[in-house]
């Protein structure tokens, strides 16, 4: 069994190495080629391409990179081809994955996508395209496997990884000691995100409302996980022009600062759900490039776009995105969850119900549903 995997974020990456995980028990001989990270290198992937090829947010950027991103695709095409590929699972970033499965789709080739495109949210005339591309669907929030259904299209809702690998009772004792902090002072957690063009927009905003919230809080903490060693030295410079006294630099370990955290200032995205099942209460925020902000307005079908908010189908945490993204209102947001337990209490106590929803052992649901997949078509 040869089996062709593409990801393109650390996300997909993580994603990837439990899927091969759960493949390799069932497939014990299979081979592993594509693109992907460490993890799933570690796992036998062999890799043409580093994970942050795809790593391009917006509509002008990705357009920048465009033929780049042309040359990469075709090369996978082909390289996928004469590898003689059993099948193919595009693991996320949609707009490059589904170009490839439906290339290799037209070919005889069998493709799955892992990780719904936000298809149900905006432009969603898609799904004639996806339909068309891919023979399985695997989806990892119930919403999702709700819209495909709806439209006739093969999907397995099988949960969420870090669903399954946090624990429902988050410790945060135990956090906070790992990384070397005391019970004693309010713990802030600052997550930019982890593409460099998120820490751009974001970083220096997330840094100024630390800045107004130290001066609420004097013995406030500050940790800020670094998704990458590119986006630490991004930081290391933002936080030049923004000083912050009791702020920690960290390279990695979100899950632990997710833990550790009182209150936690998020980007829009999975580190939201991380937040979430860490059960801290949080803000989310984001900002795209003008263009790309002017352009969503017109194709965004969702009422909202967290997905703490999709998935409780209510405003369970404040969204502040573009010009609401601003110093004061964020500042404003986080010291209503410093100072009035009650509504902080109000997000935790909705986030063990949405934890326990997407416990299904992903991984394995995945795998299952692939080998359904190919033993129907062979």
């Amino acid at each position: 069994m040869k089996i062709y995997l593409v990801a393109g974020e650390i996300s997909g990456d993580i994603l990837g190495a439990g899927l091969i995980t759960e493949l390799k028990a069932l497939y014990p001989t299979a081979e592993f080629r594509g693109m992907g990270g460490e993890l799933m290198k570690n796992e036998g992937l062999t890799s043409l391409y580093p994970l942050e090829t795809l790593s391009i947010m917006g509509l002008l950027e990705i357009l920048k990179h465009l033929p780049k991103l042309i040359k990469v695709r075709k090369h996978l095409y082909q390289d996928a081809l004469a590898w003689g590929a059993d099948l193919m699972i595009g693991i996320d970033s949609p707009d490059f994955n589904l170009g490839l499965e439906k290339k290799l789709h037209e070919h005889g080739m069998k493709t799955v996508h892992y990780v719904s495109p936000s298809v149900w949210a905006w432009r969603q005339g898609r799904i004639k395209g996806i339909k068309k591309s891919v023979d399985l669907m695997l989806a990892l929030l119930p919403f999702e496997a709700e819209f495909y259904h709806q439209h006739q299209m093969p999907v397995t809702f099988v949960g969420h990884p870090t669903a399954d690998k946090t624990p429902i009772e988050p410790n945060k004792t135990a956090a906070r000691q790992a990384l070397g902090l005391t019970e004693e002072h309010p713990i802030i957690g600052l997550l930019p995100g982890s593409r460099g063009g998120e820490v751009a927009r974001l970083g220096a905003l997330f840094l100024q409302t630390a800045q107004q919230l130290k001066a609420l809080h004097p013995q406030a903490v500050f940790l800020l996980p670094a998704a990458s060693t590119k986006r630490y030295a991004e930081i290391q410079q933002l936080l030049i022009e923004h000083p912050i006294k009791d702020l920690q630099l960290i390279q990695g370990k979100a899950d632990l600062v997710l833990q550790a955290a009182d209150v936690c200032l998020v980007a829009s995205g999975t580190v939201a759900l991380e937040a979430l099942f860490c059960k801290t209460p949080m803000v989310v925020s984001y900002k795209l490039a003008p263009f790309t902000w002017w352009a969503s307005k017109f194709m965004l079908k969702s009422k909202w776009v967290s997905l703490p908010n999709l998935l409780a189908q209510k405003t369970l945490v404040p969204e502040r995105l573009q010009d609401q993204a601003n110093v004061t209102q964020l500042t404003k947001d986080l010291n209503q969850l410093i100072t009035q337990p009650a509504v902080a209490n109000q997000q935790t106590q909705a986030f063990y119900a949405i934890h326990q929803q997407l416990r299904c052992n992903a991984s394995k649901q995945a795998a299952k549903a692939i080998a359904a997949l190919l033993n129907r078509q062979t």
